[in-house]
């Protein structure tokens, strides 16, 4: 790779134009615990959500939004002449929320419109969602009906791309916990036509699989009816399935984690050897899950090649050249999502992109040329929203930010701790710290999930309660994902306890270093971190001023009969039972114990966690004469961040900051 040249960022022509009307705003000094970058500027939707170069390097695609209340725009640039794009797509009345190269002159992405107006059922969505394929040389659109993500680009079928049905969410908020249970279906999909080829339905017994990129299935896990999963794979040209491994039983808790992490399994192939897979697995009773190198002809595991010593390995990173599967690097959590490098010329260049990006922190490269000479960097962290990096022979500029009204310095950096659980379990934090000398006061603010991983990149309300003032604490709570099955294991049946203590016990270390003052502390979480507020709320002897419960779960008794079935494994129907349906802390019960102030914020078309954890929670609320329960209703909000548009966005902003200011506690935050 040749060294890079260090470019001006100016360069002419290369900075992407995002209009007069997201025109920076003054910062201003403002009052006690008000933020100093003005609220406009943080409710703003993401205004870049893909930069990708095609495959020939050639062409670079940008998806935008130029308005606090427009939608997204694709644009399409020749790298030769980026002054002014070569194309700019709507899809009215729908709007693109994805699209990535699949070759040198197809598209491919998924739109979405709002076509209902409630939700009146678990998972049940307002918005449909459409597939659609874009021929550059012939300036059209093909477009199914669904929603399909691209499994393998299929290189050597130019005109294909192998897809499969459903969205599998996984955001800030948590993944879908019947995600791995649910069966997908497979398809060749031609990108000129729209046609879709049917390769592989998934069933109850086989619901998913992974395939190579000659479109080969090669590994799976199938359920039995005695809720026994076994683990199998094919070589290349089998019709069958040869099982491998140990047989798994769905009924013991003790596997919870296997299934619920999400990360375990078969995650690529050896380009020199097909019979050779990657494969991430906690083996021979280890606590942490490592990378290991599977012989498919032996139905062996070789060697283990990397294990991180206090986390689990999450992933693994490929080459950045398209089409070369070569093995580089795995990746655990940590500070951030820390990288094990096996290939020191990739290695070389991410240690070049460390010197050459402004506050570096996560970056990646999203796309790169085959030629390797021109490629489009992503980078986030504290200190930047995420900004987007082009690379051409040496030469490096920045394409834009999906926040460019932010500036480095506004923002806050964040630290990576552990500290001291009552009963002596080690907890990972991270601790956004504000400008200024403290004891601050403090923020508690649990991820949703719970069973996800929180490693902080750039985290908008983390970095938007640090700008107003407040140390925000993000606690890897038991049953965080990443840090070992120990971890994630005592936390079973723990809802509302030993769960909720994680919490309080950041908290107090902060108190005790003499950062935060104990007598100015809150709670604000979303999903599970609503759940967890709520709770907060109801302590004895509490250690908070007040509560903000975000699309919080307090009716799990109902939640619960909308979510499982006949058929839900007996482990996690037990599991969902301990989240307050007959064991852990049920917020609705306990209405009355309310004790410390407490907000309320739910969208009303919300697909994961129903509008009436918050109605219900009201009207007992209201039956048990609590009056110090406030609510905001988002209207037209799902759980999602990205279903939150400005209106949300400035709606909730205003009312949480003021809230803290004024009514949390005796003389507020």
């Amino acid at each position: 790779m040749k060294a890079f040249k260090t470019a001006s960022l100016a360069l002419a022509g290369v900075a992407m134009t995002l209009g007069s009307v997201l025109a920076p705003l003054p910062a201003v000094a403002g009052p006690q615990n008000q933020p100093t970058v003005p609220l406009e500027v943080w409710a703003l939707r993401d205004v870049i959500t893909a930069v990708q170069v095609s495959p020939d390097g050639k062409h670079v695609l940008v998806l935008k939004n130029e308005s606090r209340e427009g939608e997204n725009i694709l644009e399409i640039y020749a790298t030769g002449d980026m002054s002014k794009p070569l194309r700019r797509l709507n899809a009215s009345p729908m709007e693109l929320i994805s699209a990535r190269w699949v070759s040198n002159n197809h598209i491919f992405g998924t739109a979405w419109q709002v076509k209902r107006s409630a939700v009146k059922r678990q998972e049940e969505n307002v918005r449909s969602y459409a597939t659609y394929s874009y021929n550059l040389e012939k300036n059209k659109f093909n477009q199914v009906e669904g929603n399909f993500s691209i499994v393998n680009t299929l290189p050597d079928e130019p005109d294909t791309v192998l897809v499969q049905t459903g969205r599998g969410d996984s955001d800030l908020t948590g993944v879908d916990p019947f995600d791995v249970f649910r069966p997908r279906s497979y398809y060749r999909y031609n990108l000129e036509t729209g046609a879709r080829t049917l390769v592989l339905k998934g069933t109850t017994k086989y619901p998913n699989a992974v395939f190579d990129d000659k479109g080969n299935p090669r590994f799976t896990q199938g359920q039995d009816p005695d809720n026994t999963v076994r683990t199998y794979y094919r070589k290349p040209g089998d019709g069958s399935w040869t099982q491998f491994g140990e047989v798994i039983d769905q009924d013991d808790p003790t596997q919870l984690y296997r299934f619920l992490g999400g990360f375990q399994g078969l995650q690529g192939f050896d380009p020199d050897n097909p019979n050779i897979g990657y494969i991430i697995e906690a083996r021979n009773g280890d606590d942490k899950a490592a990378l290991w190198e599977f012989n498919f002809d032996t139905g062996e595991y070789t060697r283990k090649l990397f294990q991180a010593e206090n986390a689990d390995v999450m992933g693994i990173v490929q080459s950045s050249i398209p089409g070369d599967e070569r093995l580089v690097a795995a990746i655990y959590p940590g500070a951030k999502m820390e990288y094990h490098w096996f290939d020191e010329e990739e290695k070389a260049l991410y240690e070049q992109l460390a010197k050459l990006i402004p506050n570096a922190h996560q970056y990646r490269v999203t796309s790169r040329s085959l030629d390797g000479n021109t490629m489009i960097v992503q980078n986030s962290g504290p200190r930047d929203p995420g900004s987007y990096w082009f690379i051409k022979d040496g030469k490096i500029a920045k394409l834009g930010s999906e926040n460019p009204l932010l500036k480095a310095e506004q923002l806050s950096d964040v630290e990576f701790i552990r500290y001291p659980a009552r009963d002596g379990m080690m907890i990972p934090g991270y601790v956004t710290k504000p400008k200024g000398k403290g004891p601050f006061p403090l923020i508690v603010l649990p991820h949703g999930g719970p069973a996800v991983p929180e490693v902080i990149g750039y985290d908008e309300w983390g970095q938007l309660l640090a700008n107003a003032g407040y140390m925000v604490l993000q606690p890897g709570y038991r049953q965080t994902v990443g840090w070992g099955k120990k971890h994630f294991d005592a936390a079973y049946d723990q809802h509302g306890f030993a769960m909720q203590d994680d919490k309080d016990d950041g908290a107090l270390y902060l108190v005790k270093q003499g950062l935060v003052d104990p007598d100015r502390i809150a709670m604000f979480g979303w999903s599970y971190g609503g759940y967890a507020a709520l709770v907060a709320a109801q302590r004895e002897q509490n250690i908070y001023q007040c509560a903000i419960a975000g699309a919080a779960v307090s009716r799990a008794d109902v939640w619960y009969r909308d979510v499982v079935n006949a058929y839900t494994p007996k482990a996690l129907d037990d599991w969902f039972k301990t989240r307050g349906v007959t064991t852990g802390i049920h917020p609705y019960n306990d209405v009355a114990k309310t004790n410390i102030p407490l907000l309320m914020v739910h969208g009303d078309v919300d697909s994961r966690v129903l509008y009436y954890h918050m109605k219900d929670f009201k009207d007992a609320a209201d039956k048990a004469g609590k009056t110090n329960v406030q609510y905001l209703t988002l209207k037209g909000a799902d759980h999602f961040y990205t279903t939150l548009m400005y209106e949300h966005q400035m709606a909730f902003y205003t009312k949480m900051l003021d809230y803290l200011a004024n009514d949390c506690g005796p003389g507020g935050l």
